[in-house]
């Protein structure tokens, strides 16, 4: 008999968001591609989706060049690329008009994305449905998802039966996600096993982290029950709360006697090192340290593995103002770890009270809000649920789809007294299209709706975060945020010792241009030198054309001009320093600046001499050249 193949799913995309915030740029996805490719041991790549093209707005890069960028190698080796669907709300955390969701799987499939793996965190099929239909259509693989957790609702046969319609409705592939690594192993088995013998020709994919650490044993569970593809990732950004590594999945399955694919291990090495590169140049400044961690707290709460970061971070935030609430009243403040017990718990409580959905975004990030509020609330001596938000609510009228499970009465009666109203019907019903408002705007900015319609895309999708995008101001706050981290990882003496003042400047504006010396001289700002005279404030505007400084040269006083508008954004020269030849004065970054109304033209100024008188000492050199100069500037 023959062995039965199993291959392996590189998830590169979630192996950076299950770490850290950002995503590789555009180039050093095109270095690390090739890499990948020549490993060997790959059938398939994720390459983008879920959060990751929303980052890349955040950092001033276009996401449809990077998603271009990285699959057009895999497209070429034929590795099949695959990218993360959140159903209802796409690529973004809420909810999504239905021509937007469609325009996507044409846009998508149009920049080398070949399967889209549709998701949504209630298990929702009007959710994933739709989506499916759009997805074959457009001409990409349809690969319906399942959301696992545990608990008394989702049972084995709770999966089957989800499997079985999502399956009719035309899915040609099924993806266990378990997302934060809590499906019990011999019940994934179950749940493969009995999809397999209906559907031998559905492929099952099984993707799940190690934070709570049964990925491994639900690995080979899957495989022996006829799974076809396993997510896995690699060093420096394997196990912990991501997933486990290559190498070990595919020793442990070849000795189990599954076909597998050889790992060119030089190439591994490579991948592994670039990667790292990847972390030291920035990424790696938005890296939780306790990402790398695995932790057994994670099997109660079944809180996911890959928004540890962000939790810790707001109990971080909370925890100060908990414990001058808990001192007030006298009573005993709490360790970081005493209340990080305490939220796993407060998750545990209330995860079924608010119908239990699967932990995964944005319902995962709706629970954690909702215990930690609670534990908040309670030390100011408050009822429970009190503090909910806006989204919480949607998720609880039925605004994103039908829970799993049953509220709690508590909960439909707080609702109640709120005068809110469930919702039964279609969620996408409340969301209309949006696309000819979309397009009139970009005509009347005069913005190109990029090939194949994907700027369209990305503005409908994400238009905040476009529009700063487009203005720059992303990249400007994502540079301020990087130099922030990178100052706090210098105090602490990690990763970066010292920052000068050009790392600085470099980071803040790294598409500014320098005003050079053009000979030896002294840099002048105002040509009058006295004790008062200065450079200008930073964020002066230039015209192109209009004078910056002067040079004083052994032959006169030379004028330095703004090559394009421009706003000043660092000073290497002071007034009265010394320059050679191609020192850097100044940095002028490009600035769009107003067109002035055009005013009557005025009559030359004569020239007059200098209101105030130089230095003595400078006085005789050059005072006859500054009076003509300062005369042909009036």
């Amino acid at each position: 008999m023959a062995k039965k193949e199993v291959q392996f799913s590189l998830v590169y995309r979630d192996m950076w968001q299950s770490s850290g915030r950002y995503v590789p740029r555009k180039d050093q996805l095109a270095k690390v591609a090739p890499v990948i490719i020549d490993m060997g041991c790959f059938d398939r790549v994720e390459t983008n989706g879920g959060a990751s093209e929303q980052v890349n707005l955040l950092y001033g890069e276009n996401p449809n060049l990077a998603v271009r960028t990285f699959c057009k190698p895999f497209n070429e080796a034929g590795i099949k690329t695959h990218m993360l669907d959140r159903g209802l709300n796409a690529l973004r955390m809420n909810p999504v008009p239905a021509d937007v969701r469609q325009l996507m799987y044409k846009v998508k499939h149009a920049q080398g994305t070949n399967i889209t793996r549709i998701f949504c965190g209630l298990n929702d099929p009007r959710n994933i449905i739709p989506s499916i239909k759009w997805a074959k259509a457009a001409g990409m693989t349809a690969q319906a998802t399942m959301c696992i957790t545990y608990s008394k609702v989702h049972t084995r046969e709770y999966y089957i039966n989800l499997a079985e319609q999502l399956i009719e409705a035309g899915a040609e592939e099924i993806c266990l996600k378990d997302m934060a690594g809590v499906g019990r192993p011999a019940m994934l088995g179950d749940i493969v096993r009995a999809i397999k013998e209906k559907h031998p020709h559905i492929i099952i994919q099984y993707h799940g982290h190690t934070g709570p650490g049964f990925s491994v044993a639900s690995m080979l569970e899957v495989a022996k029950a006829g799974g076809d593809v396993l997510d896995v990732a690699m060093e420096p950004l394997s196990w912990g709360k991501v997933h486990p590594d290559v190498i070990t999945i595919q020793a442990m399955l070849r000795d189990a006697g599954f076909l597998v694919k050889d790992i060119n291990m030089k190439a591994y090495m490579e991948a592994r090192s670039l990667t790292q590169s990847f972390i030291d140049d920035f990424l790696g400044y938005w890296i939780d340290p306790k990402n790398a961690l695995m932790t057994s707290l994670l099997v109660g709460c079944g809180l996911p593995g890959g928004m540890m970061g962000s939790l810790m971070a707001d109990l971080k935030g909370i925890h100060a103002a908990i414990n001058a609430n808990l001192k007030k009243k006298g009573e005993p403040e709490l360790s970081e770890d005493e209340l990080l017990v305490q939220l796993f718990d407060e998750v545990q409580r209330i995860w079924p009270m608010l119908g239990t959905p699967c932990l995964v975004t944005p319902f995962s990030q709706y629970v954690k809000n909702a215990a930690l509020m609670n534990l908040f609330s309670r030390s100011m001596g408050e009822k429970d649920f009190t503090r909910m938000d806006p989204a919480m609510w949607g998720m609880i009228l039925g605004k994103s789809g039908k829970l799993p499970g049953e509220l709690a009465p508590e909960i439909i009666e707080l609702a109640k007294e709120k005068g809110y109203e469930f919702y039964t019907d279609d969620p996408q019903k409340l969301y209309p299209d949006v696309l000819p408002h979309y397009i009139e705007e970009m005509e009347k900015l005069g913005w190109d709706r990029g090939q194949d319609d994907e700027e369209l895309f990305e503005f409908a999708m994400h238009e905040k975060q476009y529009r700063e995008y487009k203005s720059g101001l992303a990249k400007e706050q994502f540079n301020k945020d990087l130099l922030e981290r990178m100052e706090k990882a210098a105090k602490g003496g990690q990763q970066v010792t010292f920052i000068s003042a050009a790392d600085k400047r470099a980071i803040l504006h790294p598409s500014s241009e320098p005003v050079e010396a053009t000979q030896a001289g002294t840099v002048l700002w105002e040509l009058d030198y006295n004790e008062d005279s200065h450079a200008p404030a930073f964020g002066k505007l230039y015209r192109q054309g209009d004078l910056v400084c002067y040079l004083q040269t052994q032959h006169g006083i030379e004028p330095l001009t703004a090559s394009q508008d421009s706003r000043l954004v660092a000073i290497d020269k002071q007034q009265g320093d010394k320059a050679v030849k191609g020192d850097a004065i100044c940095w002028l970054e490009k600035a769009d600046i107003p067109a002035e109304p055009k005013a009557k033209a005025a009559k030359t100024a004569k020239p007059k001499a200098a209101d105030k008188k130089p230095a003595a000492a400078k006085k005789s050199a050059w005072k006859d050249s500054m009076n003509v100069i300062k005369a042909e500037k009036k």
